[in-house]
């Protein structure tokens, strides 16, 4: 152990066995002249290299390096959506790279040079998400993306449309109302068939859809359906539909809409609240809008004054840190509206008695009724001389505020909840034809919705709704005004009531005094619960799931309450000789409280036989129950020849028990390049008998409504208290 290495087989030391070996080589390998020139050239040139790559260390590729866009696909809860398709497009040479991320969401997409891009993500179940990016040549880019619920028409059948969250707020809509968005949209259209404010056919805007009804339409809010007591779309009693501030996305659906959706035989107009960030952002504003620039109509004497004021507020952000975000939006509107009426009321003449067709004897009770309600002309007399124009302007006083707010939680990376309420309360008074009283009518909404979005696996999502609507609307109120008379029961025909409508061919119609016109109280409530789950396999995109929503409709209609007369001439009115007399009987006029339940069904298979082609197969099963009222109030002739009507349940036969709506669609891209979409489908779609269809029919249907009527009324029947 003296220190001495072992040696080798032969009995040299290691290190002496080394040396020698390395003499042997060297000895045993001797180059030619030309080798060895060229091996002591490399020798040279090595250091030389060496030391310029220290001196110069950015070599010339670096200045068009390729950098890396990457990011993480989630959708509106959170969850994260697996295998997004990416398309990014170079937008200034139009290079496209085609890139597919993985099952947790994320992308990363290496080798695109610096310069700006147009990115797109598809999905399926999910609409398309479009974003524009900066790569620069200093740094990797990051870019994360939300999908939101609809249809992607690149792998759908159906006919759609969507406005993003910023063209929503930047869009110009006169009173700013998200309602008219869906007008924008090919195939949709205003319906004008009532006129505005009447309230028993709902608030909102009234569209066609593809040509379908507008109370064929369902409205969607956070996938919970807002429709009124009439089908209608959402709005107050000014007729907007407030809250564009609080809108993250807003989608028409227009034809050949997919089973999951159902409810409706015309469009689906949906909308989505926004959420809070990881950031707190918010914004204030008001909007004046007023008579400055207004022209003046024919029918005015002067340009009648209008102000239109729009103020409020939005916040969102987090309340705990990548965990749980809020957000919340406030609108207030108050507006002043000149409205013009242009009345034709009896002329002096007429009052003298002095008629066009000879002179008649005017009933002092008509006398004292027509100089109570009825101002002269002020305007020129009409051909016969018996009646003249008598116009004037009166202010449309209309006060409404809209509040929303919109809590997200995430549990997990798997979990998450979010919760929406929503309200919305309206006012409007104005002035009657005659301008004797103010008519006026409420509206208040209340929207909640609670869901949760559980992943269970990068493949399986499921998805659970829970949500109210209500809407409580008043029609037919009346104020006090400048007219006196209007109150006073000595006008009165039936007893404790003020003054009865009258009318009258070739004069205004007047509608009563106050507390006598026909009026309506609507409580609409919807609950409802909703359960989807999203399967992807291979190919397939697989949906399916079912719901249920409970109506209860009360209602209350009082038709004429105060009596309305009716005369077949202005000779005939002045002489007190009626036609007709018709008043509601108080002790027989009572509320209704109809329940109906609606369910269904579906399974939906968006299926890519090809990268180029997807066929869309669905079917969907959805009844509703006959409609019943709380009290046993229901009448219906089933036989014309029956003598007496059917009381009680069931009101009708169930139609809707074999409601089996298939759904059978393609989408082919013929280029492959995102840009040309060939689609087609069939559907069956099936009108629900929901209350709308049968609640004026029971309000006003004997034996729970009872009122009197008389014809050929003796001369004088026209009596009033002294």
């Amino acid at each position: 152990m003296s220190g001495i290495g072992p040696k080798s087989p032969n009995g040299l030391l290691s290190y002496e066995a080394g040396k020698s070996w390395k003499q042997k080589a060297f000895r045993g390998a001797r180059l030619p002249h030309r080798g060895l020139f060229w091996v002591k050239l490399v020798l040279f040139l090595a250091p030389i290299a060496f030391l310029q790559s220290l001196l110069a260390p950015i070599p010339v590729f670096s200045q068009v390096a390729a950098r890396t866009l990457s990011g993480i696909v989630t959708g509106r809860s959170g969850s994260r959506i697996p295998n997004p398709h990416l398309s990014i497009r170079n937008t200034g040479n139009g290079d496209t790279v085609s890139a597919i991320g993985i099952e947790d969401g994320s992308y990363s997409v290496p080798g695109l040079v610096p310069g700006k891009y147009k990115v797109t993500v598809t999905a399926p179940g999910f609409a398309t998400a479009r974003a524009s990016v900066t790569i620069l040549a200093d740094a990797d880019a990051v870019s994360d993306f939300v999908l939101h619920p609809g249809s992607e028409q690149a792998s759908s059948s159906t006919v759609s449309g969507v406005v993003n969250s910023q063209d929503v707020r930047e869009l110009p809509l006169n009173g700013r109302s998200a309602s008219d968005l869906a007008a924008l949209e090919p195939g949709v259209a205003s319906a004008r068939t009532q006129s505005s404010g009447q309230g028993r056919y709902g608030f909102g805007a009234q569209m066609t859809i593809s040509g379908g009804r507008p109370r064929q339409n369902d409205a969607r809010l956070d996938g919970i359906s807002v429709n009124d007591y009439a089908n209608g779309s959402p709005g107050s009693a000014l007729g907007v539909n407030l809250g564009v501030d609080a809108v993250e996305q807003f989608t028409v659906l227009t034809s050949n809409y997919p089973a999951q959706v159902g409810r409706s035989s015309g469009g689906v107009v949906g909308a989505s609240t926004r959420m809070g960030t990881d950031s707190f952002h918010g914004d204030v504003f008001e909007f004046l809008r007023n008579s400055g620039l207004d022209a003046r109509n024919f029918f005015d004497s002067a340009k009648p004054p209008f102000r239109r004021n729009q103020f409020g507020a939005s916040a969102g952000g987090p309340i705990w840190k990548d965990g749980t975000y809020i957000f919340g939006d406030y609108e207030g509107l108050r507006q002043s509206l000149g409205v013009t009426q242009v009345d034709t009321v009896p002329s002096a003449a007429a009052r003298a008695g002095n008629l066009s067709d000879g002179a008649v004897a005017v009933d002092p009770k008509v006398l004292r009724f027509v100089n109570a309600f009825f101002p002269l002309p002020n305007k020129n007399l009409l051909a016969s001389g018996d009646t003249g124009i008598y116009t004037f302007s009166g202010q449309q006083v209309t006060p409404e505020n809209y509040f929303t707010t919109r809590i997200d939680h995430k549990f997990s990376g798997r979990d998450g909840i979010s919760g929406t309420y929503m309200f919305d309360s309206g006012t409007v008074r104005q002035p009657d034809e005659l301008n004797n009283k103010l008519p006026g009518y409420d509206s208040r909404r209340q929207f909640f919705t609670v869901s949760e979005a559980h992943t269970f696996s990068p493949r399986i999502l499921n998805s659970i709704r829970f949500g109210i609507y209500r809407v409580v609307a008043t029609t037919g109120l009346t104020f006090a005004s400048a007219n006196p008379s209007a109150g006073d029961p000595s006008f009165g025909t039936v007893p404790g009531r003020s003054a009865a409508g009258i009318a009258v061919p070739g004069i205004t119609a007047f509608t009563g005094g106050l507390g006598t016109t026909t009026n309506f109280h609507f409580h609409w409530t919807s609950i409802q619960a909703y359960d989807d789950i999203s399967l992807l396999k291979g190919n397939h995109s697989v949906k399916f799931g079912l719901g249920i929503e409970r109506i209860r409709d009360n209602k209350l209609g009082v038709s004429t309450p105060g009596g309305e007369f009716l005369f077949n001439s202005i000779s005939d009115f002045l002489t007190n000789k009626p036609f007709s007399l018709a008043a509601a009987i108080p002790s027989a006029v009572t509320p209704r409280g109809f329940r109906q339940t609606v369910a269904g069904a579906y399974v939906q298979d968006d299926w890519r036989g090809r990268p180029n082609l997807t066929i869309n197969l669905g079917l969907r099963y959805e009844m509703s129950t006959v409609m019943t009222e709380a009290h046993g109030k229901l009448t219906v002739l089933r036989q014309i020849t029956d003598a007496m009507p059917h009381l009680g349940d069931p009101l009708i036969s169930n139609p809707t028990l074999r409601n089996f709506e298939p759904r059978v669609g393609f989408s082919w891209d013929p280029k492959r390049d995102g840009r040309t979409a060939v689609s087609g489908g069939f559907g069956i779609f099936d009108v629900l008998p929901l209350p709308y269809l049968f609640q004026m029919n029971e309000l006003f249907s004997a034996p729970f409504f009872e009122s009197e009527s008389a014809r050929n009324l003796p001369a004088g029947s026209y009596t009033v208290a002294a």
